[in-house]
């Protein structure tokens, strides 16, 4: 497997080599330079294929031969050992469920599969430091997948007050090799951290830098599986007329859904659903790219107003020659995300703010003879302060999360500033 960098199309690099290093020169993103495409007599053929083996096919065509076929399908039994339901929400609306991982989020997908990638490809004596920044769960999913790795050390920023306690607690009480870092700012703050260090030749060599974030390739092959797995559990009759509403934060998982589309997965289209950070939403309204400053919601995963898988999206549309006008968008602000999850709850469908969005969109564009997928992205008692508040009932606790809620933090504080992380980086 070949990758170019979107910003410099003359380096490319293998797969191997994208997932050590994250990020190509001027912190551009890696993509494919080879887009595959499946038959359709294949793709019926592979909506019948269990999960794992299914989804050995669709990254074999990505990774090509870098990656024995068996050592791929065995590292992916180990890295998706957990279900993605598709759940029925009315006769026309359905979610995709992918939550059922250890820490309760879709990033559990992207984050076991690329540990399992970088523990396949990096040397028995090579060092590792990743460094990464959340807004809420992809912290948790890294934290989790590498736990306890040999050679890897974590360390993951995230903004101090700005997720939910639980899902602090989720990775910020596990020690060990991983580091927790509340940053005094936003997402973006912790995200331009994270970029100046690898724009740090010396610190990137001293410290074997990578990152886990959306951005490393591996995290966003691993999430085009579970677009096969929903419309696999899909009768035929839905599949042909299917709308995929996403909500978005940093659009890795949007970018996820056009690849498997791009594979031939039978989707008529995306919506790209979004928070009150709403560039992307403007941008394709107006033809203008101005972020504004990010502003904190309920939905906080997706408190990101400068999304960084968006080169990627419009990428795929240019390579396939598709039209942006064709991607569906909306942002939904808080008010409205209270009422729609009690329009779920209503319904007999308990959500959280994320997926919430994901449905108004989807409820308000959904067309006669559609039918409509949402993603649910996290547990809603990862939210359970706000979901108990808003809907007025109580949550049961996952054991997940129970067995962590008593737990002492163990993060660092800090101010955005690099100076400061370089020292941490490279002496704690």
């Amino acid at each position: 497997m070949k990758l170019y960098n979107l910003k410099d199309h003359n380096e490319q690099v293998s797969f191997s080599q994208a997932v050590k290093q994250g990020l190509g020169k001027q912190q551009g993103l890696f993509f494919p330079l080879e887009l595959p495409e499946f038959e359709l007599t294949d793709i019926d053929e592979m909506l019948e294929m269990d999960f794992v083996t299914r989804s050995s096919k669709i990254l074999s065509a990505f990774i090509g031969d870098e990656i024995e076929p068996h050592q791929l399908h065995q590292r992916l039994k180990t890295a998706f050992s957990f279900p993605a339901p598709v759940q029925k929400v009315t006769d026309d609306i359905a979610a995709l469920e992918l939550f059922h991982g250890p820490t309760l989020a879709f990033k559990d997908f992207g984050g076991r599969f690329m540990a399992q990638m970088l523990s396949y490809v990096s040397g028995a004596d090579e060092k590792i430091t990743i460094l990464t920044a959340t807004s809420g769960d992809t912290g948790a999913a890294v934290a989790h997948a590498f736990f306890g790795m040999e050679n890897v050390r974590v360390v993951i920023l995230y903004p101090k007050g700005k997720i939910s306690p639980l899902q602090e607690k989720l990775f910020c009480t596990l020690g060990g090799n991983i580091q927790t870092i509340a940053i005094e700012g936003d997402f973006d703050a912790c995200q331009s951290l994270v970029k100046q260090a690898f724009d740090d030749e010396l610190l990137k060599k001293a410290i074997g830098l990578n990152s886990a974030n959306s951005i490393n390739i591996s995290r966003l092959l691993a999430q085009i599986c579970y677009y096969f797995e929903a419309v696999a559990q899909l009768p035929q009759e839905k599949r042909n007329q299917l709308v995929i509403s996403v909500p978005s934060g940093n659009f890795g998982d949007l970018t996820a859904g056009l690849l498997a589309k791009s594979l031939g997965l039978p989707v008529k289209r995306f919506i790209a659903a979004t928070n009150a950070n709403d560039t992307v939403p403007r941008f394709l309204e107006k033809g203008e790219w101005q972020p504004n400053a990010t502003v904190s919601t309920l939905s906080n995963a997706m408190d990101v107003s400068q999304p960084n898988n968006w080169p990627r999206v419009e990428e795929i549309f240019r390579r396939k020659t598709w039209r942006l006008t064709d991607l569906g968008f909306g942002a939904v602000d808080d008010q409205t995300t209270k009422d729609t999850m009690r329009e779920l709850a209503d319904l007999g469908y308990i959500s959280e703010p994320h997926a919430a969005i994901a449905y108004r969109m989807l409820r308000d564009q959904l067309q006669e003879g559609e039918f409509g997928l949402f993603l649910g992205t996290a547990h809603p008692a990862k939210f359970i302060e706000s979901v108990e508040a808003i809907l007025d009932r109580k949550l049961p606790v996952p054991e997940e999360l129970a067995q962590r809620a008593n737990l002492p933090l163990l993060s660092h504080e800090m101010k955005a500033d690099f100076a400061e992380l370089r020292e941490f980086l490279l002496h704690k």
